[in-house]
């Protein structure tokens, strides 16, 4: 007589599966996400895995959350570091800690900032809150700096219309700030991401002996750009 597989009891089955599914990111790529490859490794049965996560889009937005979650963390801890007074420094700690955050986490870093899921469309609404958040304390800073008098900044581009709607929603869950503010913000993190991105990418570009001159250099410019002396 064939006895059954025996099924390994797990305290916290849905971090595991997560924890595994982070693994499986780190040595497939997310595209190769799969919930029987996690139910084997954890020899369960697929079931299991589907009272927590249905299907394999539902754990990935789970990981994404979490992930938005995690470096929303850092860069309002980093903000929160430097006294509110120095918009500067507070400017600068966001913007080293992003950098940190991304070199630590690079697969959390890729499934929020990289390339799409091919057949993934995330939910917004469960997305978004987190999403907000974590940048959230860059939108502040740039908010006080308005309302300071120091933002640098006369005019900018118009928000597209198609986007509006999605930036009035963003302020639920961002803070309520001026449109302007919100529009910085985006740029500023566009031009890190860019370096950032290409650093995670094994393709910095070749300046300074290490990535950190140039992500400084750049930062400095950010700050000369926009805020006013």
């Amino acid at each position: 007589m064939v006895r059954p597989t025996k099924i390994k009891q797990i305290p916290n089955l849905q971090e595991a599966i997560k924890d595994v599914a982070w693994r499986q990111i780190a040595e497939f790529g997310a595209p190769a996400l799969s919930l029987r490859a996690i139910a084997r490794e954890l020899n369960i049965t697929a079931p299991a895995i589907y009272n927590y996560f249905p299907d394999r889009d539902a754990l990935v937005t789970a990981l994404i959350i979490d992930a938005y979650t995690s470096f929303g963390d850092s860069q309002i801890e980093a903000r929160d570091a430097v006294p509110a007074s120095d918009l500067a420094g507070r400017m600068r700690a966001i913007g080293i800690a992003y950098r940190t955050w991304a070199h630590t986490h690079p697969q959390r870093y890729q499934l929020i900032f990289g390339t799409p899921i091919p057949g993934y469309e995330g939910p917004l609404l469960e997305i978004l809150p987190s999403a907000a958040r974590s940048l959230s304390a860059l939108v502040s800073v740039v908010e006080q700096l308005r309302l300071s008098g120091k933002l640098n900044i006369l005019s900018f581009p118009e928000v597209k219309v198609e986007y509006k709607a999605s930036f009035e929603m963003w302020k639920q869950y961002g803070g309520d700030v001026d449109m302007l503010s919100m529009s910085v913000a985006m740029v500023i993190w566009a031009r890190v991401h860019g370096i950032v991105s290409l650093e995670i990418a094994n393709n910095p570009p070749p300046f300074g002996a290490s990535g950190d001159e140039l992500y400084l250099f750049e930062m400095d410019s950010i700050a000369r750009q926009f805020i006013r002396a």
